[in-house]
């Protein structure tokens, strides 16, 4: 089972028609959380391995600065 199939059988509570999604990081603003990320997987603490996860997650939609 992928990661994907999980989130597809969970249950979510509702959220009314008033709230506001988060707009989406710029490219800047998306280099800056991968840093964070980095730097947080780097420690080697309980959170490196999710960060490490995550850090995949967005550089796979995220194009390089260079």
């Amino acid at each position: 089972m992928d990661d994907y199939a999980a989130i597809d059988d969970m249950d979510f509570a509702p959220l009314p028609d008033t709230v506001e999604r988060l707009p989406v990081l710029n490219l800047d603003e998306a280099h800056e959380l991968l840093d964070l990320l980095r730097a947080v997987a780097q420690e080697g603490g309980p959170l490196s391995g999710p960060a490490d996860r995550m850090i995949r997650e967005i550089s796979a939609r995220v194009p390089s600065l260079l």
